[in-house]
């Protein structure tokens, strides 16, 4: 017998099998890889151009060749997951794009280390399950001088902080719901058995904006640009706090390794 959170958010959920919800933007990005980190850096081109530049978390890389194609510079997209790098490695060779403008390698290649002039991480930081490690990995690939893109979001408490739009369209699901509720409503779309938001497929680890500024405080990169964009444009409350929390949907920074 379902227990009267447990049948509130389901009532309020999509029925099982049907599409997905989307967000508002997903349609663009799938449209243009670059649209987001155009949208978050109007100088997206005079950053990367002619420079070397590392897509860290690329996934099977299609962001990767359009940031090669569309601000002249050489790439190396790195993730984790070794089928998604064979897969950006095969769509590579049907564009016929040679590897010395866009090529893909594991983290752990120690020839990556201190060798990028630009490091971009675009919507990952709350999916890191340790993101001070990432954090640092990705301040190692920079020479000294090189910058830091990144941007991501939401954080765990804006509106759509919990990832579970897919399903449902109720804001703040994570706050208003137990965690177990959550979990057990979203196991009628996902099949993966995740008890806990650190256990899904994309990982969550709930990275509020005081996380972040803790981690950017305690982390060796100066702080060049950081900007809050809050929701539906409204970027003050980024300004008051507890406020700033719930409506700030979007992070992003430029970060600098220094000389």
């Amino acid at each position: 017998m379902l227990s009267p959170d447990e049948w509130l958010l389901q009532t309020l959920s999509r029925p099982p099998g049907s599409a997905d919800y989307r967000y508002q933007d997903e349609d663009e990005i799938e449209a243009d890889p670059l649209a987001l980190l155009r949208h978050e850096y109007p100088g997206l081109r005079d950053l990367a151009e002619h420079k070397r530049v590392a897509d860290f978390g690329c996934g099977r890389g299609t962001q990767a060749m359009a940031l090669a194609s569309a601000c002249d510079c050489s790439v190396v997209g790195i993730d984790t997951n070794p089928r998604w790098l064979a897969e950006a490695q095969q769509l590579a060779r049907e564009r016929e794009l040679p590897v010395e403008k866009v090529s893909f390698l594991p983290l752990g290649a120690a020839e990556l280390f201190e060798s990028f002039d630009v490091v971009v991480s675009q919507n990952a930081m709350e999916h890191y399950p340790q993101p001070d490690t990432a954090l640092e990995t990705m301040r190692r690939l920079l020479r000294p001088g090189g910058q830091l893109l990144l941007t991501f979001g939401p954080p765990w408490f804006a509106p759509w902080g919990a990832h579970m739009r897919f399903f449902c369209r109720v804001p703040w699901v994570n706050l208003l719901f137990r965690e177990r509720t959550v979990m057990s409503v979203r196991a009628r779309y996902r099949g993966d058995g995740a008890r806990h938001y650190e256990e899904v497929e994309s990982g969550l680890n709930r990275m509020s904006l005081r996380k972040l500024e803790a981690l950017l405080q305690h982390s060796p990169l100066e702080v060049e640009h950081l900007h809050y964009r809050g929701v539906k444009g409204q970027h003050w409350v980024a300004r008051v706090p507890v406020l700033r929390e719930l409506l700030v949907n979007h992070v992003t920074c430029i970060l600098r390794r220094p000389d």
